[in-house]
């Protein structure tokens, strides 16, 4: 500014002190006009949302895909021969035990029903015939007025028509069961499947009409690796403040495949007697309450099982972390307001929550949205923000 003074002065030496001050005054408003035009170009400092690093006693959960089944899955065969007249339920309802699903034509098992007790009344009345001779003859015998001989015939032909009316008997009570089996019956509680024949079919001993489950309660199946075996095994009881894990027995969710979770808590009943030697891993079975079957075998879902006690973890939004190249990053908010980078080393998740085993202090201050916008050293406004998943 000097400098233009200067130069105004010595291009016009005659001019009047008066406008010289009005010019060097025009001049000054121009050098401010440019100050403020810099001063107003200046970057603010952005404003980035933050969470608190949260330290406190968290369960882990453990995830594994279930296959669910039947508690009691049976098939229905006949035990008998014939040709299905009757089919007596409803595909896919609820039938009771003992309840009649189809009929087999009985007309050839009452005919032979009806046989057998003819033949069991012919052996009954050979029996009373044996039985008269040898009441007559005994007496006679002893007398010697018959031969001994005859007397003996007639005390065998009486063992003979005894075994007759007991084998006839027999032959009365298999006809009678037979014809009892026309007449096909569920054998469990549960849900009927599909009939696989179908009326004027010909079945016999080795065919499948049709299915029941007993769906209520129902079991889910989910295969471990041995090695979580052995940890469930070996940290059986988890004990803090009141708290107890045990795998065995212990209550598990179910996620459906929608993503749902199931809202009846199942248990883990017991693992299957053998590891896989193809996979590696053991079966474990776990049964939920299933009212109004809702449930039914062969879907898919997940269980969720609580599996350990982690004290003093430390607890930081999925969002708040950035992967890159298979580490972990997040941008902690200094005192001083500067954002600086740091890898973590995450661990387990807890809902939306990241357990962070490494790199972390409970107190501190994270970007909330993770480090893919921040630069190391930024200068930046916190603005506390409270995630969905805290407190939980």
């Amino acid at each position: 500014m000097n400098h233009a003074v200067r130069i105004l002065f010595g291009r016009v030496p005659r001019l009047h002190f008066g406008a010289v001050f009005l010019a060097v005054a025009a001049l000054g408003i121009f050098v401010s006009g440019c100050n403020k035009s810099q001063a107003t170009t200046t970057t603010p400092v952005p404003e980035v949302g933050v969470t608190t690093v949260e330290q406190r006693d968290v369960p882990l959960y453990g995830e594994w895909v279930a296959t669910l089944d039947g508690y009691v899955n049976a098939e229905i065969r006949p035990q008998v021969s014939g040709y299905i007249i009757k089919q007596d339920y409803t595909e896919g309802s609820l039938v009771r035990k003992g309840q009649v699903l189809f009929e087999i034509d009985p007309r050839p098992f009452t005919a032979a029903l009806d046989r057998a007790k003819g033949d069991l009344a012919q052996a009954q009345a050979q029996l009373g015939k044996s039985t008269l001779d040898v009441e007559r003859d005994t007496p006679l015998a002893d007398a010697k007025a018959i031969a001994k001989s005859q007397l003996d015939n007639e005390v065998q032909a009486k063992l003979g028509a005894q075994a007759a009316v007991e084998s006839g008997r027999a032959a009365v009570e298999q006809a009678a069961l037979n014809l009892e089996w026309t007449k096909v019956t569920s054998l469990v509680d549960g849900i009927a499947g599909i009939a696989q024949v179908q009326i004027g079919n010909l079945v016999g001993a080795n065919s499948i009409l049709t299915s029941v489950s007993q769906v209520e309660p129902i079991k889910a199946f989910f295969p471990i690796s041995e090695h979580e075996y052995l940890i469930a095994q070996s940290q059986g009881n988890s004990i803090s403040s009141q708290h107890t894990i045990r795998f065995f027995g212990t209550t598990v969710e179910l996620i459906l495949a929608d993503g749902s979770v199931y809202p009846q808590k199942g248990k883990v009943l017991l693992a299957d007697r053998q590891v896989d030697a193809n996979t590696g891993t053991i079966r474990i079975i776990a049964a939920f309450p299933n009212p109004g079957n809702i449930l039914r075998p062969g879907q898919y879902g997940r269980v969720r099982v609580e599996t350990n006690l982690k004290k003093g973890a430390l607890l930081l939004p999925q969002t708040a972390v950035a992967q890159s190249q298979g580490s972990y990053q997040v941008a902690i908010v200094g005192s001083d307001h500067k954002v600086s980078m740091r890898t973590v080393k995450p661990g387990a998740t807890v809902g939306t929550m990241w357990v962070i085993d490494e790199g972390l202090k409970a107190g501190e201050q994270v970007a909330a949205e993770g480090p893919q916008k921040l630069k190391e050293g930024t200068l930046v406004t916190p603005k506390p923000v409270r995630h969905s998943g805290e407190g939980n």
